[in-house]
Order: structure tokens, then C-alpha cells, then sequence
């Protein structure tokens, strides 16, 4: 996998379940983390040379979900069942994608999880993204390209 500079990617594997009574379905899913946009993470669920889906949201709510319940409305991200071994980390993450069309669950390991998110606070701190966000660039977008 190729990584720019800015960047972190992991490519994961997803446990995606759309109905209550359907097995998970396994899909090549990749998690990525940009420095451009500090505040998110871009969750692209299906094969790259098919059809993808992408949500973006934000990585604080990713990394919450690894130790709480956490978010509301279109993503949620909760600890998913835990090894009786080591009750305090969870062995899957599971994010909760809910839009017009329905609600998907989608698993994933959370040792992918922590090890994605490791490397992209390391990119950017917590609390370090405000450092990292091109206020001009976004005044120009929110300026439809005119300043």
C-alpha cells in the first residue's frame, strides 16, 4: 500500500451486516487519515477497482468508540464484544453507518483500529489538528473559489 506523505492507510478487513438476520458480510474496506482535513477519518468500504462506498467522520469519535459508546445521528462507534481474558479492550469496533436507505454495521478489528489511530495521532497530536487547518483554503471553498 502506498502512503504520501500526510497520510496514514490501512487497508482492513470489514465485517459489513445490513439486516439484523443476514450473516456479516466480509468486504476489503481501508481507513485513512490526511492531515489536510485533521478533524476526520475516511472510512471506504468495497474493492477499489469496483464500486466504494466512503464515509467521513470524525477521529476522536473513532477513537472513542474503541473504549465507549459514542456518537449519535449518521455514525455511531461502539466496543464490540470483549475477550473475557482482557475485559478492558474490545476484540472488534464496530461503526454504525445510518443514511436514507438504511443502517449498515460495519465490524472491524479493533488491534486495526488502535494501530491505524496510533500512527495518526502520531501524525497529529489530539488537540494539534487546529495547527494543521488551512483557514484560507477553507474561507476560498466556502467563498465558491473567490476571495
Amino acid at each position: 500500500m502506498e502512503q504520501r506523505l500526510g497520510t496514514v492507510t490501512s487497508a482492513v478487513t470489514a465485517q459489513v451486516r445490513t439486516a439484523e438476520a443476514v450473516p456479516p458480510t466480509p468486504l476489503p474496506a481501508e481507513l485513512r487519515y490526511e492531515v489536510s482535513d485533521p478533524y476526520a477519518v475516511v472510512l471506504t468500504l468495497g474493492p477499489s477497482t469496483d464500486w466504494a462506498v466512503t464515509w467521513v467522520f470524525a477521529r476522536t469519535l473513532l477513537a472513542e468508540g474503541l473504549r465507549r459508546p459514542t456518537g449519535a445521528g449518521d455514525v455511531a462507534v461502539v466496543p464490540g464484544h470483549r475477550h473475557h481474558r482482557h475485559r478492558h479492550r474490545p476484540r472488534s469496533v464496530r461503526v454504525v453507518l445510518r443514511n436514507g436507505a438504511g443502517t449498515a454495521l460495519v465490524g472491524l478489528a479493533a488491534r486495526d483500529v488502535a494501530a491505524f489511530l496510533r500512527r495518526a495521532f502520531a501524525l497529529v497530536p489530539a488537540g494539534a489538528e487546529g495547527d494543521h487547518v488551512d483557514l484560507d483554503g477553507v474561507i476560498t471553498a466556502l467563498m465558491g473559489g473567490n476571495i
